[in-house]
């Protein structure tokens, strides 16, 4: 089987479960064609030294490789990983990362609070009626808290606080 050019993944390494969204681009519409969800709890399992606990590690590596499976006929350019708070609290994670990256496939990319607020708008803004006001999107995750304040599909404020389901 070829690698369909109409085909994008998204994945999402959060603190609490790590996501996975498949879509097939059809006209100007995005169609669901395979989601995977696992409760990981990444954010549990980093230590206050940055480094992050190994039997978490394995559950993580575990999971990014079903992940990686179902990407097989994913073209590259059109997958785009991103981890979110615990990783960016695990900054001596550089090994578990390139594990990650083997297992999953693709790179991972660890992406500040303010990037991860900005994807969530963009998110749900998208998939919302389209409004001419402001509208205030909250994001409570297991690592962080974002708020983002836009118009439209337009950002105007966007704030991340360290501050989560899983780190309270």
């Amino acid at each position: 089987m070829g690698r369909s050019r109409n085909v994008l993944a998204a994945i999402d390494l959060g603190s609490n479960s790590f996501h996975m969204v498949v879509a097939r681009q059809e006209n100007d519409h995005l169609v669901i064609i395979d989601r995977l969800r696992e409760m990981v709890r990444l954010g549990e399992g980093v230590r206050p030294d940055g480094r992050i606990e190994p039997q978490v590690a394995a559950r993580a590596l575990a999971c990014l490789d079903r992940f990686g499976q179902r990407l097989l006929h994913v073209r590259a350019s059109s997958v785009r990983a991103v981890g979110t708070s615990a990783l960016r609290r695990a900054h001596r994670s550089q090994s578990f990362l390139e594990r990650a990256r083997r297992s999953l496939g693709h790179p991972i990319e660890v992406i500040s609070g303010r990037e991860e607020a900005r994807l969530i708008y963009a998110g749900v803004a998208r998939s919302m009626p389209r409004t001419q006001g402001r509208r205030l999107v909250v994001d409570i995750g297991g690592g962080s808290t974002e708020l983002i304040i836009g118009r439209g599909v337009r950002p105007l404020e966007l704030e991340s606080l360290k501050l989560g389901c899983v780190t309270v």
